[in-house]
C-alpha cells in the first residue's frame, strides 16, 4: 500500500513546535488533568495504576458510556481508537477495495484525499458552494454519489467552514446512499462545538448505511489523550476491529480512564459549554480584524468548530502567501490549497483572546504587503 503525502498534516508537523504562533490549530486550548480532577478522574488511581495494556477495542465501561451517545446501539456497535483520524484510517481499510469510489465533500479535512487512493479506490469529490450557505452542490452530489460508490465522507459540522448541513441536505444526503448502497461516514468531532447556534444533529440513527466517528480532540478539548471512536453497523465495527490489530492494537489505558470521565453526560455538557464559551468570546475578535481590511477579507461566520475559513482577494496562492506568514512573522496558518479551496486560509479561533490577537496582528502586517494597505 502507497500512500501520497498529507500535505496539510506534513506542514504542521513540521513546522507548529518551530514557530513563534501555531495559529494552524483546529481545537480549543486544552483541558488539563486537574481540571479534569474536578470533574471526577482519580489522580492519585491514574498514578498507582499499572501501565499495562488497556482493552484493545476500548473498555467495556468506556464503549457502555459512548453507546449511551447514540440511541438503539450497543457497545458492540463501538470500537475506541486513537483519535478520529485513525477511526476514519480504520473503516478505509475495512471497506475500501480495488475499484471503489468515494465520494468526499469538499472543502473538508483531507484525510480521504490521500487514504482511498491507498486503497485503489476513486475519489469523487463534491463541492460546498459559499454562495450557497456552504450547502452541497446538488447536481455534483449525484453524480459523485453513484452505483460505484462505497463510501461517502463528510464532516458534519465542517472542518473547516465551521457550517453545519441542514436537516434537508441530511435527509437528502442519507436517501441518495441508501438508494445506491453506499456507507455514509460522517465525521462529527465538531459536534459540541457550536458557537450561538442549537446541537447540531448527529446522523446517527437516519440509516443503517450511516457510520459515524467523533473523539475528543475537538468539541470536548483534550486532544492529547488521542481517544476517538466508531459507531456503526456491528459488522463493520467488527471488521475495524481486526485492521486495529495490525496497527496500533488499541489505545492506553490512561487515555481510555481519561475519556471515561469525559463522555459521562455532565462533565461532557460541562466541557462543552467551556468550548463555546471560548469560541464566543473570540468570534468578535476575528470578526472585527477581518472588517478592518475593508472587503479585502471576507468570511462566513462559522456555526461551530475552533477555525475560521477566510477568503482573500489576491491572486497569490494560499500556501505562498501562508509561507510568507511562516518566515516573515513565526506564525502557522493553514493554505486553503490543503484543504480543497484556493483563495482561503484557515485560522485558529481557539485560543487565549491576547494570543489571538497578537496572532492576527502579525498576519495582518503580511496581508497589509499583499492588498498594498500596510
Amino acid at each position: 500500500m502507497k500512500i501520497e503525502p498529507f500535505e496539510m498534516e506534513r506542514m504542521q508537523s513540521t513546522w507548529e513546535n518551530l514557530v513563534e504562533m501555531d495559529m494552524s490549530e483546529s481545537g480549543v486550548r486544552p483541558v488539563t488533568l486537574l481540571e479534569l480532577g474536578e470533574m471526577g478522574l482519580d489522580l492519585n488511581g491514574i498514578l498507582s495504576m499499572p501501565l499495562g495494556y488497556s482493552q484493545s477495542n476500548g473498555t467495556i465501561p468506556l464503549r457502555e458510556a459512548l453507546s449511551a451517545l447514540y440511541p438503539g446501539s450497543t457497545p458492540e456497535h463501538i470500537e475506541v481508537t486513537n483519535g478520529t483520524s485513525e477511526a476514519n484510517y480504520l473503516l478505509a481499510l475495512s471497506l475500501l477495495r480495488d475499484g471503489d469510489e468515494v465520494a468526499m465533500e469538499v472543502p473538508n479535512y483531507m484525510q480521504y484525499g490521500g487514504l482511498p487512493k491507498s486503497c485503489g479506490a476513486r475519489l469523487l469529490p463534491f463541492r460546498l458552494l459559499l454562495d450557497g450557505d456552504w450547502e452541497p452542490d446538488w447536481d455534483e452530489f449525484d453524480q459523485a454519489v453513484n452505483e460505484k460508490t462505497r463510501l461517502v465522507y463528510l464532516s458534519n459540522p465542517n472542518n473547516p467552514t465551521g457550517s453545519v448541513l441542514s436537516e434537508e441536505a441530511m435527509r437528502r444526503m442519507v436517501a441518495r446512499c441508501e438508494q445506491v448502497g453506499a456507507y455514509l461516514l460522517a465525521d462529527e468531532v465538531y459536534l459540541g462545538a457550536e458557537i450561538h447556534c442549537e446541537r447540531t444533529r448527529s446522523f446517527w440513527g437516519m440509516s443503517d448505511r450511516v457510520i459515524v466517528t467523533s473523539g475528543l480532540s475537538k468539541a470536548y478539548g483534550i486532544p492529547g489523550v488521542r481517544i476517538g471512536w466508531i459507531a456503526g453497523p456491528k459488522e463493520v465495527v467488527a471488521q475495524c476491529w481486526s485492521q486495529h490489530d495490525y496497527i496500533t492494537i488499541g489505545p492506553n489505558k490512561i487515555s481510555d480512564a481519561v475519556a471515561r470521565v469525559a463522555v459521562q453526560a455532565e462533565n461532557r455538557e460541562r466541557l462543552y459549554a467551556r468550548t463555546r464559551a471560548i469560541l464566543q468570546q473570540n468570534l468578535p475578535i476575528m470578526r472585527k480584524w477581518v472588517e478592518a481590511f475593508g472587503g479585502k477579507l471576507e468570511f462566513r461566520e462559522p456555526r461551530a468548530g475552533a477555525l475560521c475559513l477566510v477568503r482573500y482577494n489576491s491572486p497569490t496562492p494560499s500556501y505562498t502567501l501562508c509561507e510568507r506568514v511562516r518566515v516573515n512573522q513565526s506564525v502557522l496558518i493553514v493554505p486553503g490549497v490543503h484543504l480543497g479551496l484556493e483563495g482561503f486560509v484557515r485560522l485558529w479561533l481557539g485560543g487565549r483572546p491576547e494570543f489571538l490577537s497578537e496572532g492576527l496582528r502579525r498576519i495582518g502586517i503580511e496581508f497589509g504587503k499583499e492588498f498594498g494597505t500596510s
